[in-house]
């Protein structure tokens, strides 16, 4: 009798309901390389914003991780808040209708807004986001994004500053999650298809 041929570890997984670890994915990108582009990103905004009234608004829930770092890395006086913006709901891997909550946004008339973001992806998120702020009369609106996400862009804008440039793969960890699982791991990684 021949031995039938052992199933892919993904496949056990799936079928078992083990969580997805690093075994069945990608590493796009390493905890330090993360780490140390956040850092010059945070010293880049000191610069610009010396002397400003500058107001750091993070996009809930994806920026989580990378609004932490990067405000500690930011070396001038500073606000933080924070709005909710959600297109991707449970396991979908791309987004549908958005919506926003910006009830958790301090005042920002006459100040410096920064928009920090986990991803752009099509960018109407971040576009959304400018619209609504204008709103509140800020001195200025800027953008900053962990990713750019190349080719899904729909949008005639692009944000001001950005970490990393990926290819169109979905992406998890640092901030980034599927089905709201993996925001925790200090690295980016990226799903093969058959795991989602």
């Amino acid at each position: 009798m021949r031995p039938r041929p052992a199933l892919p570890l993904r496949t056990i997984a799936r079928r078992c309901d083990l969580p997805i670890t690093d075994t069945f994915m990608h590493r796009l990108i390493d905890e330090a390389t993360i780490q140390n582009r956040v850092k010059e990103l945070g010293r880049e905004l000191s610069e610009l914003y010396a002397d400003r009234p500058l107001t750091v608004v993070g996009v809930l829930t994806g920026s989580v991780l990378f609004l932490a770092d990067l405000v500690r890395a930011i070396d001038v006086p500073h606000r933080v808040g924070v709005v909710q913006a959600s297109s991707y709901r449970g396991r979908t891997t791309r987004p549908s209708e958005l919506t926003v909550d910006m009830n958790l946004l301090p005042d920002v008339r006459g100040r410096d807004v920064l928009i920090v973001d986990d991803i752009f992806d099509t960018g109407n998120t971040l576009q959304r986001l400018v619209e609504s702020l204008v709103h509140c009369e800020p001195q200025s609106i800027r953008t900053a994004v962990l990713l750019i996400k190349d080719g899904r862009c729909e949008v005639e804008m692009a944000p001001d500053f950005h970490c990393f440039r990926i290819p169109d793969v979905f992406v998890i960890g640092y901030g980034l999650d599927y089905n709201d699982d993996y925001r925790h791991l200090p690295w980016i990684g990226a799903l093969d298809e058959a795991d989602l």
